[in-house]
């Protein structure tokens, strides 16, 4: 496999669940810290710098599968949407890197809103007769990766694409519909009072600067120093609630009066069902249903690993906003290896 905008290697951490068949040739990711943990994971296989250097720098290795998700921040639905967010332009480095590797399949993975973008249909033109992408044909679905096994509601726009030699492969049969996997099933055995605060003291060279870690997972249980009125606010909300169950002394200005919106704000994850989408701020509850279902505090980078799929032994590198990022930005294990099984006939 050749892995495009790997991260921490969370889509890796799928196909390698699916079977060990699957080995990463080479792994390319622009952040330093992430591209740190995929190397402290996995090997050192990743190159540490923009998708275009690379392809400017070394020469791109044949491989049976290409995967990986351009950043996706130009059109998701957080923020303000900019379709000109020249972030939104990497397809075109994916593409040419298709066009030079020319592997029998291809996966990306990217926000729902995706399929609703100017970059989809841009993609698609580039596989036509006319197009350098010619040889290939993709399909897309939006996925719930709940539906396959996640503790988590997460949906992804999955494009499968493949070489037009080759036999059109299908995409993963959902297995869990109406019997998702739950919060209490990621976090059993994880303790309500965290171990610390602070990252351990470990330091590592990386590509650009020394750097805390590696951690493994499990040794990032680790809380944060909250401020006075954020206890007060933790202690008020009941199992399943959030911000519109405090009392009006408790409530933020912005909050008086204002019974509309979003209901996850301050919101408790429910022990009982998927958790929302674990997204790169997750250890700040203002910015979502990121409350742990009954201690007074937001879910650590270790909850929000394992509802992310990550195993115990995992290594990480950053500081814990670094770490927070790459957790959040990860595709959950289950839905990788999903898409992994599923192609899994066609590559043998």
């Amino acid at each position: 496999m050749l892995d495009l905008f790997a991260g921490a290697g969370g889509l890796t951490n799928g196909f390698y669940a699916a079977d060990d068949r699957f080995v990463t040739k080479r792994a390319v990711e622009f952040d330093a810290a992430a591209a740190a943990s995929f190397a402290a994971t996995y090997g050192q296989k990743v190159y540490a710098g923009p998708i275009q250097d690379w392809l400017h720098e070394e020469q791109t290795p044949q491989v049976d599968i290409v995967i990986g998700g351009p950043p996706c921040q130009g059109f998701s639905l957080l923020g303000k949407r900019d379709e000109n967010d020249e972030r939104n332009q990497l397809w075109q480095q994916y593409a040419q890197t298709l066009a030079k590797a020319q592997p029998k399949y291809f996966v990306v993975e990217n926000v729902a809103t995706f399929v609703k973008s100017k970059q989809l249909l841009d993609f698609h033109e580039a596989t036509s007769p006319t197009g350098l992408l010619a040889d290939y044909a993709f399909e897309w679905q939006i996925l719930n990766a709940a539906d396959f096994g996640a503790p988590q509601a997460r949906k992804r726009a999955i494009l499968i694409g493949h070489r037009r030699d080759m036999e059109k492969p299908v995409f993963p049969t959902p297995t869990h519909v109406g019997r998702h996997r739950t919060v209490r099933d990621a976090l059993e055995g994880i303790d309500f009072l965290p171990d610390g605060r602070e990252l351990g003291p470990a330091r590592i060279q990386t590509a650009t600067r020394p750097m805390p870690g590696p951690f493994r997972t499990i040794d990032l249980h680790l809380d944060r120093d909250y401020r006075a009125i954020s206890l007060k606010r933790f202690a008020a909300i009941p199992p399943g609630g959030n911000r519109m169950d405090l009392p009006d002394d408790l409530k933020a200005t912005c909050w008086l009066g204002h019974l509309s919106g979003s209901g996850d704000v301050m919101g408790r994850l429910h022990w009982d069902k998927p958790s929302v989408t674990i997204r790169t701020e997750f250890f700040k509850p203002e910015k979502g249903r990121y409350l742990h279902p009954e201690a007074d505090r937001a879910i650590t980078h270790l909850e929000a690993a394992r509802l992310q799929g990550f195993h115990d032994e995992h290594r990480w590198v950053g500081s814990k906003t670094a770490i927070a990022k790459q957790i959040g930005n990860a595709v959950p294990r289950w839905l990788g290896q999903a898409i992994a099984s599923s192609l899994l006939p066609y590559v043998k």
